[in-house]
C-alpha cells in the first residue's frame, strides 16, 4: 500500500477515535436515550457539542472536549515510541506512560515520569472523567505493587488502536504480536480475562482494517470472523470468557443486518458498553451496519444510555482505519479538541518515531 495511504488510515483511526470519544462524551452519564433526547432533539445527539456542556450555563463556543479514552490512547502511543526509541521493552513503557498520564490527573510531577511530551499539553492536564479501576490499579503501579482486580470494565479496549496501527505500518510487527500486546496492555489495569481479549480482537480488526487498500463491508465481516479465530487460539485457558465474547460479537453482527432500531438493539441485545466485551460488540455492530456511513457509524454509537464515549471512540478507532481522515465528514475534524495534536501523534506512529516535543 502506498505510505501516504497508510498515513492517511492512520490519522483516521486516531482522529476518528476522538471524534467518536468527544460526541458520546456529553452524553455518557445521562443513561438513557430519553434523557439525551431531551437534551439535544428526537435523534440525539448527532453534532459535536462545541458549548461548555458540563457547566449549568452551557455558555461558551470552542471544541468538542475529549474525555480520558482519547488522553490514554495518546499515551500508549507514547510509551510505545519511548519504548522504540530507547530499545527497551514495550509493555513496561506504555506502563510507565499510563502512570505519566495518572499525574496529569492531579498535577503531580515525578523524575522518572517524564518522558511523554503530551503531558505538557494543557488539554491533557485536566481530568475528564478519569475511570475508577484505572486510576486505582495505576496508583498501585506507581507504587510499586501489582494491581489486583477481576474488572473487565472498557477502560482497556478504548485505548490501545495505536498498538495495531504502528505495527501495521510495514508489518513492523506480527499481527500475533500486535494482539497479545495490546491484550496485555489492557491487562495492566483491567485483569478480568474479558477486560482484556477484547483488546486483542479490536488490534487484529484495526491491523486488517489499517492494511487493505479497498476494504469493503464484505472483507470487514471476513476480518471479524478471522479476529474470533484468533483469540481462541491465543486463549485457550479461557474457553469460557472467549465463548461468551464470541457469541456477543456474533450477535452484533446478526443485527447489523437486521435492526430497524438502533437504539432497541444497542440496549436490549448488545448492552450498555460498560464493560470491554460489550463496547467491542457495540462498535461492531455500529461499524458493520454503517460501514459506508462514518457519521452515520458514530451517531448510532453514542445514542444509547450506556458508555457512550467509549462504544463511539472504538467504533471510530475502527471505520477511521478503514476509510482513512480525508474521507471523515469536515465538520468534525474542525469541531474535535486536539485535532493538531492526534495528527502529529499519528504521523509518529507513522513514522516510527516522535519529531518534536
Amino acid at each position: 500500500m502506498d505510505k501516504n495511504t497508510v498515513r492517511d488510515r492512520i490519522r483516521g483511526s486516531l482522529i476518528g477515535g476522538a471524534i467518536g470519544d468527544a460526541l458520546g462524551y456529553p452524553v455518557e452519564f445521562i443513561y438513557s436515550f430519553y434523557g439525551i433526547q431531551r437534551r439535544y432533539g428526537s435523534k440525539g445527539i448527532t453534532r459535536l457539542d462545541t458549548r461548555q456542556w458540563w457547566l449549568e450555563e452551557e455558555n461558551g463556543a470552542g471544541k468538542a472536549v475529549v474525555s480520558d479514552d482519547t488522553q490514554m490512547t495518546l499515551f500508549t502511543a507514547c510509551g510505545l515510541l519511548n519504548a522504540k526509541a530507547s530499545d527497551t521493552p514495550v509493555l513496561p513503557s506504555i506502563g510507565k506512560a499510563y502512570i505519566e498520564w495518572l499525574l496529569t490527573q492531579s498535577g503531580q510531577k515525578k523524575e522518572g515520569f517524564d518522558q511523554c511530551w503530551i503531558s505538557n499539553v494543557p488539554e491533557l492536564n485536566v481530568r475528564r472523567a478519569p475511570g475508577t479501576t484505572c486510576t486505582t490499579s495505576l496508583n498501585s503501579l506507581f507504587r510499586g505493587t501489582e494491581p489486583v482486580n477481576d474488572s473487565k470494565g472498557c477502560g482497556g479496549v478504548m485505548r490501545i488502536a495505536p498498538i495495531p496501527l504502528y505495527g501495521a505500518t510495514e508489518n513492523r510487527m506480527e499481527i500475533q504480536e500486535v494482539c497479545q500486546l495490546a491484550a496485555d496492555a489492557s491487562e495492566l489495569t483491567h485483569q478480568h480475562p474479558l477486560g482484556y481479549i477484547p483488546s486483542a480482537f479490536v488490534a487484529y480488526i484495526i491491523y486488517k482494517l489499517a492494511q487493505d487498500e479497498v476494504p469493503d463491508r464484505e472483507k470487514y465481516m471476513g476480518y471479524i470472523l478471522e479476529g474470533l479465530g484468533v483469540i481462541a487460539g491465543m486463549f485457550p485457558a479461557h474457553q469460557e470468557a472467549v465463548g461468551q465474547f464470541t457469541r456477543l460479537i456474533k450477535t452484533a453482527v446478526f443485527w447489523s443486518g437486521h435492526s430497524t432500531d438502533d437504539v432497541r438493539t444497542i440496549e436490549r441485545e448488545l448492552g450498555g458498553g460498560w464493560v470491554a466485551e460489550e463496547t467491542a460488540a457495540i462498535a461492531i455492530y455500529c461499524s458493520l451496519a454503517y460501514f459506508d456511513d462514518f457519521e452515520g457509524a458514530l451517531i448510532a454509537a453514542v445514542n444509547h444510555g450506556g458508555d457512550s464515549d467509549s462504544t463511539g471512540a472504538v467504533t471510530g478507532n475502527i471505520l477511521g482505519a478503514a476509510i482513512g481522515y480525508d474521507a471523515i465528514p469536515q465538520h468534525f475534524k474542525d469541531d474535535v479538541e486536539l485535532h493538531d495534536v492526534i495528527l502529529q501523534v499519528a504521523d509518529d506512529l507513522w513514522r516510527g518515531e516522535e519529531v518534536c516535543s
